[in-house]
């Protein structure tokens, strides 16, 4: 007995919240709390009460959230929040939209050489 699918079995494991939504999450109380609401609390482990935002995880416990809070895990996704986020601009630069295309003969009258 097994998976026959293996492709299927990655794509529908337990997805967790982006950086982005996360660090909107910190930023913003009202964004958390409506994320929050979008799930029952009888689903939730614990009823819902101990979450932790930065892995946007629920636990059973207080204790278990202290743990989880003092693991490896947890202080490598602090590190991670801790870096700007990537923009829209960067992406596009990137991609090499937006950037400056001119055309290299254009340059070349500005007084730059172009050697081929």
């Amino acid at each position: 007995m097994g998976v026959g699918n293996k492709r299927t079995l990655t794509k529908t494991r337990r997805k967790t919240r982006d950086l982005d939504q996360i660090k909107a999450d910190l930023l913003s109380p009202k964004h958390l709390s409506q994320y929050q609401d979008t799930k029952s609390k009888e689903d939730l482990p614990g009823l819902g009460r101990w979450y932790c935002v930065e892995c946007a995880k629920w636990y059973d416990t207080e204790v278990n959230l202290v743990m989880h809070r003092k693991g490896k895990p947890h202080k490598r996704r602090v590190k991670q929040l801790r870096e700007e986020p990537y923009t829209q601009k960067e992406a596009e630069a990137a991609a090499g939209i937006g950037t400056n295309n001119e055309d290299p003969h254009n340059a070349a009258k500005d007084g730059m050489e172009i050697v081929v």
